[in-house]
């Protein structure tokens, strides 16, 4: 059975939005307004989807995917994440030039491509922006890592991941010096607008606004 590019990035997008709302049915709505498509062709893909048997779907209650919709799904998203990889570790380009460039690369159809170049990078267990890469077998590295304005204490952290990938986002990042793998520690929260001075790497000392620290992930520095 052939899957199309246009359907393998709506397998994509219920992927992620179900990363997020565990056990629940993704709705019309959802997909619509992740994908940017008019709510009447989401429903129209959802039943194209349906009959491929790659998903469960039930107009007016949402859908999920299947054990095959999934696998697809997380297919996808490896080689994504490998191709980022490849794009910053191997060619030089930026964490928030290769968003695009991977969307295009994600839908070539080769597994033995895939499985060699996941070999050259060494096998790695992240992308740049910190997302975890499937492995072989649709399996995850899974960090407990939380935002960083959910921690009101003065421990140290590390910067293990975003929440928010937009260019915009990841420019602002890298102009105020931050990387994953740095180390932070909030040295104090302002009670007006709650937003965040954090040291990082122990020199170099930041304002964050509410809205940037919710969307920097982190885990307790061992």
């Amino acid at each position: 059975m052939t899957i199309s590019l246009t359907e393998e990035n709506y397998l994509k997008a219920i992927y992620s939005l179900s990363s997020s709302s565990v056990d629940e049915a993704i709705s019309t709505n959802q997909i619509s307004d992740k994908l940017n498509i008019k709510a009447a062709t989401v429903t129209d893909m959802l039943k194209r989807l349906s009959e491929k048997k790659l998903i469960n779907y039930i107009p007016y209650r949402g859908v999920k995917l299947n054990e095959k919709g999934k696998q697809t799904a997380v297919k996808v998203v490896r080689k994504h994440r490998l191709w980022e990889v490849f794009l910053v570790e191997k060619l030089n380009f930026k964490w928030d030039e290769v968003h695009e460039i991977a969307e295009q690369l994600e839908h070539i159809n080769s597994d033995e491509l895939i499985l060699r170049l996941d070999k050259f990078l060494g096998k790695p267990k992240f992308d740049p922006h910190g997302d975890p890469i499937p492995d072989a077998k649709g399996l995850l590295n899974v960090v407990k890592a939380v935002a960083l304005n959910k921690h009101k204490t003065k421990s140290e952290f590390i910067f293990v991941g975003v929440t928010e990938h937009s260019k915009s986002f990841l420019q602002h990042l890298t102009a105020i010096g931050l990387k994953i793998g740095d180390t932070l520690k909030i040295e104090d929260i302002n009670d007006f607008d709650n937003s965040f001075k954090v040291k990082i790497n122990k020199h170099n000392t930041r304002f964050f606004s509410n809205k940037v620290a919710a969307n920097i992930l982190v885990d307790i520095k061992k």
